[in-house]
Formats: C-alpha cells, structure tokens, sequence
C-alpha cells in the first residue's frame, strides 16, 4: 500500500512538477485544486500556522513577504478569529490523542501490543520528526537551488549535501524527492497507526465522556490529520523557509538525504520514472527552458531572474517563495528556450 500510494499517488506527478512547473499548472484540475485549498484555507482549521509564521518571523528578524494589505477592521478580527479557533481545535487534537496513546486505546495497542505506552508516545513525535524534517529539507533545497553553487554551503555538512544533492545533471533532485516521499509516506502510516482511535462508542470507554456521535466522529482519525499537518508538516516548512540555511547546515539532513537517495536507488519507486515519462508524452508536459529560456538565455536577453539572495530565508506569505523556472538541472540535459530551438532549426536548413 504505501509503494502504490508513492507511485500513484504523489511520485509521478511530482517528478514532472519539478521540472515543467507551467505546463503542469495549465489545467482546469490543477485550478479545482487550488480552490480546494483555498476553501480548507479559508476555513481556518489550519489558521494556528499564521501564528507559528509570525512568531518565526519575530525570532529571525525577518519580514514576511506578502502581497496582501495590512489586516484592519471586521478582517483583522475575522483572521484572529479563526487562529484561536485552530488553536482551539489544534489543542483537543493534541489532548485526545495524547490520552489515548497513554491510556492504550490506539490502532498501536491492537497492532503491535507489546510496545508499552509510552515508547508508543515517543514513536508518536520521533516520526513526526523525521516528516517534519524531510518537509522542510525539500523547501530548503528548493529555496538553495536559486543561489550560485559558491553559496549553497557554509559549513561542512551543508557543502556536503549541496555536492550530493546538486551533482551531475541535477538528477539527485528528483530523485530525493522520490525517497523522500516513501520515507514520509511509511511514516504516516506509521503515525496513522499511532493515533488512530480504538474505543467502541457505546461501551462506557469514550474519550472524555463525548457523546456515542463524537466518538465515531473521532474514530475516523481527522486529529491525527490535523496535528500531523500542522506540527509535523506547516510549521517544519515555515522554519524551512526562515531558516534555510540552519536545515541545511544539519547532519540529520545529510543523512536523511543518503536515505532517501539509497531508497530511490534500490528502484521500489523506480516504476515513477516510467509512469511520469508516460505522463510528459501524454500530456505534451514542456520543460519551462522551453518557454521562458534558461537563466543565463534570460540573462543574454535582458530578463535576468531577480536577486534571490535578498529573499532566500524570508517568510512568504504562504511559507515559500518557490524556485526559478527554467533551471539549468533539467533531467534530460540543458533545455533551450523555444526562440533558441528554432534558430537552430533554421540554421540547419540553411
């Protein structure tokens, strides 16, 4: 289940995405999609991330980039509102799943009963740890990707994962990206185990005394989803963003990233590869060089990218500010821009 998850569910897209970010935007799905989050955004459930963006912010001393107006009136109100709620919803998460893990009324006690309660809580934040982690190494590597090799590095460590991660033709990218998602993808069946209720409403035993309803609402494992996502996804990503350097200056990431590279060489995920080049075909997928050129073309034309060393390690609205199209890393070697490809075409017909 969790190889089919990977391949199927994340892996094939993502190892396009990477590379052909305009074409793979270009559809009406991905526009459902953006509404989607937009609608789960503008609920709030997830609003206690704003306050870890903030407090971020004020810790590093760095703004957070935003297009949007300062908040005023019935919409500053409105926005706070919704952070204490999460905050709210976030802390009864936390409270039940915590009471259960000690009580022994998880998945864990009837999958694996030897494990004592407490390792099972230890198991619960060691795992969310290592997603954590492996979240905010991909937007941190995203972020270095922007700078001049000279840069990516400032310490033993971080030099080493830059070398590993940016060697050859850029192909370890992607590749860690695919380890990257088993890793995280095993450990939240794991943490689903971990946090998933085990009590039967209507035998005495609920949660805090809720109600028979509740209980079964509360079985179907949606606080597990939200401290996952807040604690062990968001804030590691909004820590990323502030602080790219401190994750990769870390020896766990380094070694995190020979995990995930020597779990994409062991070729359990290697059906990506062929799913995503089906994929490309099918749906025509462009490299972005072959739109907006590669950025010494868009140098050469005038079009040169802006400074990112000014915004790496900033806040952006939404945690990331995202990388350059049209990197000179792409898997089938350097791609020029559409004008160069067809002044080389007409040249060889003259």
């Amino acid at each position: 289940m969790i190889i089919f998850t990977c391949i199927l569910g994340q892996l094939t897209t993502q190892v396009n995405a990477s590379h052909c970010m305009i074409d793979f935007i270009n559809n009406y799905f991905a526009l459902f999609t953006l509404y989607t989050a937009m609608a789960v955004e503008f609920s709030g459930v997830m609003h206690s991330s704003y306050l870890i963006q903030n407090v971020l912010s004020m810790i590093s001393g760095k703004p957070i980039q935003s297009n949007e107006e300062p908040k005023s009136g019935f919409t500053f109100v409105f926005f706070w509102a919704r952070v204490v709620m999460s905050l709210a919803i976030l802390g009864f998460c936390l409270a039940v799943t915590l009471s259960a893990l000690f009580n022994g009324q998880t998945q864990m006690a009837v999958k694996y009963p030897n494990v004592p309660n407490g390792v099972s809580v230890f198991l619960f934040f060691f795992f969310m740890a290592i997603v954590g982690m492996l979240e905010g190494m991909q937007i941190a590597f995203f972020a270095v990707a922007k700078l001049p090799a000279e840069e990516r590095g400032n310490s033993f460590f971080g030099k080493k994962t830059c070398d590993l991660l940016f060697k050859g033709n850029g192909e370890n990218l992607p590749g860690f990206m695919i380890g990257r998602q088993l890793t995280v993808v095993f450990s939240f069946f794991l943490v689903a185990s971990i946090t998933g209720l085990n009590i039967t409403p209507g035998e005495g035993e609920n949660i805090f005394g809720v109600s028979d309803g509740a209980q079964a609402f509360l079985n179907y494992g949606f606080q597990g989803a939200v401290i996952t996502t807040i604690l062990a996804s968001i804030t590691w990503q909004l820590a990323a963003s502030a602080f790219p350097m401190a994750f990769l200056n870390n020896p766990v990431t380094y070694i995190l990233l020979c995990i995930a590279l020597f779990l994409e060489f062991t070729g359990l995920c290697a059906g990506a590869w062929v799913l995503a080049r089906v994929e490309k075909n099918v749906q025509n997928l462009q490299y972005d060089e072959v739109y907006v050129g590669t950025p010494e073309e868009r140098i050469a034309n005038g079009r040169a990218d802006k400074d990112f060393g000014d915004d790496v390690g900033h806040l952006a609205g939404g945690g990331f500010v995202g990388h350059a199209c049209g990197s000179h890393d792409a898997l089938d070697g350097p791609i020029k821009s559409k004008d160069a490809l067809e002044a080389k075409e007409a040249e060889n017909k003259a």
